[in-house]
């Protein structure tokens, strides 16, 4: 089911992507070029070839690793989307990682003292939160904690070999920025799952045992909680994917969104392909994922 999903991706990337206007050969030469050097280069470029061969010398290529070469550049694409996934995949794991730490107690918390004092404060945080625009909250961040106060660096990334801590220190105010959001998100829809566990029949009999709230909650409420949590989880994850084309331009980090952004202004289709496929994978591997951890939250899915 995966490859079946890849595939027709693939399919829907290369054919949207080949139906937008303009020329690539254009595009290089310039408008003053004659129409004879323009088909030249889109013959050397193999741009006069049907669109199902072109797909499938591009697709056999992509199974290899092989993502054809720039049309601007000239050099491989592969090796520019592997050093970009080294900024992008730290970079969303770690908003994850951030959003997670604090949007889990949090909903828990909130859950735990449904209309109080405490549920109402976190659920007025949490809208806040998902009120704020990830690039405006990282605009804020950059003006005081880079610039006014020099925490943090404002943008740039040194490199992973040059200083691994100088990197993961460049990589904090952007992973804050996503996760502002993402954090808020998962703070309610935390707060609801484990409402909704806690209206359980099997929660009210472990009560009515002599269990208080909180160790009904922690020894039965909060597993069988995990699993639409989880769900988020996922989703949350390809949100936030998604979301680093926009941080990234924000704080000048050359990974996988930058490098998009950069190949849609010179109109780079391989590189537009190959970043906007990798993208797509890791999106179905993290939902592929999802699906079996399922199984080991509930046991009662193997049997199906």
């Amino acid at each position: 089911m995966f490859a079946l999903s890849l595939l027709v991706a693939s399919m829907v990337v290369f054919w949207v992507l080949s139906v937008l206007p303009g020329d690539p050969a254009t595009r290089i030469l310039g408008v003053q070029a004659t129409p004879e050097k323009v088909a030249a280069l889109r013959h050397d470029l193999g741009l006069d070839r049907s669109l199902v061969s072109q797909y499938g010398d591009w697709v056999s290529g992509a199974v290899r690793g092989d993502f054809g070469q720039s049309y601007v550049s000239g050099s491989d694409v592969a090796p520019q989307i592997t050093d970009r996934l080294r900024i992008t995949l730290p970079l969303a794991v770690l908003g994850m990682l951030l959003a997670s730490v604090v949007a889990l107690p949090a909903g828990v918390f909130a859950a735990s003292r449904h209309r109080t004092a405490g549920d109402v404060f976190v659920s007025v945080l949490s809208q806040i939160g998902i009120s704020i625009p990830a690039f405006w909250a990282g605009l804020l961040l950059t003006t005081y904690l880079a610039v006014r106060w020099g925490l943090f660096p404002a943008g740039g990334f040194p490199g992973w070999s040059e200083s691994a801590w100088g990197s993961l220190k460049s990589l904090i105010l952007p992973a804050v920025s996503l996760a502002l959001v993402q954090g808020a998100i998962l703070t309610r829809y935390v707060r609801s799952a484990v409402l909704e566990v806690m209206r359980e029949d099997f929660v009210r009999t472990a009560r009515a045992k002599g269990l208080t709230r909180r160790v009904a909650l922690r020894r039965h409420g909060l597993r069988n909680a995990a699993i639409p949590v989880v769900t988020i989880l996922g989703l949350q994850l390809a949100a936030l994917l998604a979301g680093t084309v926009v941080i990234e331009n924000v704080f000048v980090l050359p990974g996988l969104g930058r490098l998009l952004v950069q190949a849609i202004g010179r109109r780079d289709l391989l590189v537009v392909q190959g970043v906007t496929l990798v993208i797509t994978a890791t999106i179905l591997a993290v939902n592929l994922g999802v699906d079996l951890l399922y199984n080991l939250l509930d046991p009662r899915l193997r049997t199906r």
